[in-house]
């Protein structure tokens, strides 16, 4: 099984989405193995973000990041990576495909509700910043016979 980084961004926790959020990841078959609602300090902020240092939009992403709390979460399930990638959408909401969680309830670039790794790489990575190994959990869920062959 994998297991990939997502965070359900201020907009979204400001908006009440995070049930919704986390049920949409749960229906499609994805198991929550971490979670926790923070605040999120200015240095993890630059770190997480640090490949977009040098780009115009970068002060105003970590002012965003660190302006309410999100809720950051470790999801497991064969082939997390993708599965949630795609269940996440495109980054530009306007662009993402109706029935994805940007393009049912992102607004804008900036305002795009959820942030997912996009390769197993950044998701080993993400979730080393964001999580200690003693707040994730291992546990199997009587429905994984149907889900995973």
């Amino acid at each position: 099984m994998e297991r990939t980084f997502v965070m359900i961004k201020p907009d979204a926790v400001q908006r009440k989405l995070i049930g919704k959020i986390v049920q949409r990841l749960e229906r499609k078959g994805l198991k929550l193995v971490g979670a926790k609602l923070m605040t999120v300090p200015q240095s993890l902020a630059e770190t997480h973000y640090g490949e977009h240092k040098e780009r115009p939009f970068y002060n105003d992403l970590i002012a965003f990041i660190t302006s309410a709390p999100v809720f950051a979460m470790v999801v497991e399930g064969e082939d997390a990576v993708n599965v949630s990638r795609h269940l996440i959408g495109a980054t530009n909401p306007t662009e993402a495909a109706v029935g994805t969680i940007r393009g049912d309830l992102g607004l804008t670039v900036g305002r795009n509700v959820v942030h997912g790794s996009d390769s197993v790489e950044s998701a080993e990575r993400e979730i080393a910043l964001w999580f200690d190994e003693a707040e994730l959990s291992t546990y199997a869920l009587p429905e994984d016979v149907w889900v995973y062959e």
